[in-house]
């Protein structure tokens, strides 16, 4: 049987090719989907045949896992001989999910007291076993939820995700991740599009539901695996990332939720968003943020930054390579880089003497830190500073940043006056908060000669 690795690419955790549809060419199918980028299929059981063929086709194929249950349609042949198949099929080491389960009242091929009453021990099944559940919902979102809240699961998926934002939100506050398909590539699907522009980086799957719900541009055609890459293009445009960006985050969080290969375990000192270049070179910050994504995790857009020992100048220079194959090289990372000051100021030398165009990302701490103005030390190293002000005044910030100085946020202000005075382009950072005025922040930023950018909650990267 395979073994688990670090899986390349996309990851499509909604699929049937049990079905008849792909009788004839499966093996192709696969292969197809593999050469298109897509490294991990999950093939979800909707019967007992369909879950019996679907462990089949995991153990036979290395790309391959399986989700065993008894779709709504189905449920009123779900029995207690089902139930216990179901627990033993969870044993098994390339089945990674329980589903898919839950409601559907748009056909009612079954009663829908049935539907509740199967839906509710698939979520038992899932939570005995400790597998996450995969769950369908169609036209019954509000007894979907209801069910949810009730059964206490923490760990699943609501598969093509067809609802509003305020859906999504419910969805999520119950640990369930949000997986989009080929409808959120349709022209009239504005509310899916929303939903695939606030769905947290940590919280997003695709998938293809194929062979069914074939994305465009391929309208028309049987779907299968390997279109799941015009789903992943259609969710980077709208996040506004690249689809490699869009690969790593959702097949990270396919790998962390279904178990379908390892995470990785090594901090990275340089890592790529888009067409610039991050470095991680400290995990220190001089602030305790409460909405920092550190707090939470070790990763940012797929990228484990959990460093195990700073890196020196040399190993910086290595990570980065040639500093013209970037847009930009940004010293952000999981920590305060200005820590760091004398590192910055090497490696920004000599990314400007290989053609490269350097920007810091800080919390404005620089001056404090070491007692004195350091922002003409920058002078002609570094292109741009981002700086996190965060707050529209004092009480606000020490609330919301838990500072280890006194008077930092007045220290933050002078750093972004002197910064604009001295570095060609400077903009300051907020996130929209509670509490914190944004329109008075605007206007600070105005006096300072900067720019401001509004963060939306739990957007990183």
């Amino acid at each position: 049987m395979p073994d688990k690795k670090p899986p390349k690419g996309l990851t499509d955790t909604h699929c049937h090719l049990d079905m008849s549809h792909f009788a004839e060419d499966l093996p192709e199918v696969i292969d197809r989907a593999i050469s298109a980028g897509v490294g991990t299929m999950i093939t979800i059981g909707s019967d007992a045949t369909s879950s019996a063929t679907a462990v089949e086709l995991a153990e036979r194929y290395e790309s391959v896992y399986a989700s065993v249950g008894i779709h709504p349609h189905d449920s009123s042949g779900f029995t207690p001989d089902a139930a216990e198949k179901l627990r033993q099929w969870a044993k098994h080491p390339r089945v990674v999910a329980i589903g898919e389960t839950g409601l559907d009242f748009h056909y009612d091929y079954s009663p829908r007291d049935v539907q509740r009453d199967v839906f509710s021990a698939h979520l038992d099944i899932a939570i005995q076993t400790g597998l996450p559940a995969i769950v369908h919902s169609r036209e019954a979102i509000e007894e979907t939820l209801a069910i949810l809240r009730e059964s206490g699961i923490k760990q699943g998926v609501m598969h093509f995700f067809s609802g509003s934002p305020e859906e999504a939100e419910e969805v999520m506050k119950m640990g369930l991740h949000i997986s989009l398909a080929g409808p959120v590539t349709f022209k009239n699907a504005r509310e899916l599009r929303r939903v695939a522009e606030m769905v947290p980086d940590e919280m997003l799957l695709i998938e293809t539901d194929a062979p069914y719900l074939t994305p465009e541009p391929l309208r028309g055609k049987r779907n299968e695996p390997a279109f799941v890459v015009h789903t992943a293009a259609e969710v980077a445009r709208i996040r506004g990332i690249s689809v490699e960006d869009l690969a790593r985050i959702t097949t990270l969080n396919a790998v962390r939720l279904f178990g379908t290969g390892d995470v990785e375990g090594t901090g990275k000192v340089a890592y790529r968003i888009r067409q610039s270049l991050y470095l991680n070179i400290t995990n220190r910050c001089t602030n305790e943020c409460s909405f920092c994504v550190r707090f939470h995790s070790d990763f940012v857009k797929g990228h484990n930054l959990r460093l195990d020992a700073e890196p020196s100048v040399q190993e910086v220079k290595a990570a980065i390579g040639d500093p013209s194959a970037y847009k930009e090289i940004v010293f952000c990372g999981y920590g305060e880089p200005t820590l760091r000051l004398d590192l910055i100021k090497d490696v920004a030398k000599w990314v400007k003497e290989h053609g490269g165009r350097v920007r810091i990302n800080t919390n404005g701490h620089g001056n404090l830190i070491h007692g004195r103005n350091i922002v003409p030390e920058l002078k002609g190293l570094v292109d741009a500073v981002s700086v996190s002000l965060d707050a529209h005044d004092e009480e606000t910030y020490n609330r919301l940043c838990a500072p280890s100085f006194e008077g930092a946020f007045g220290a933050v202000v002078d750093f972004i006056r002197l910064a604009a005075a001295t570095i060609p382009q400077v903009q300051a950072t907020i996130v929209e908060a509670p509490g914190v005025d944004v329109d008075a922040c605007r206007r600070l930023c105005k006096d300072l000669g900067a720019t401001l950018r509004v963060r939306t909650l739990h957007v990183v990267g």
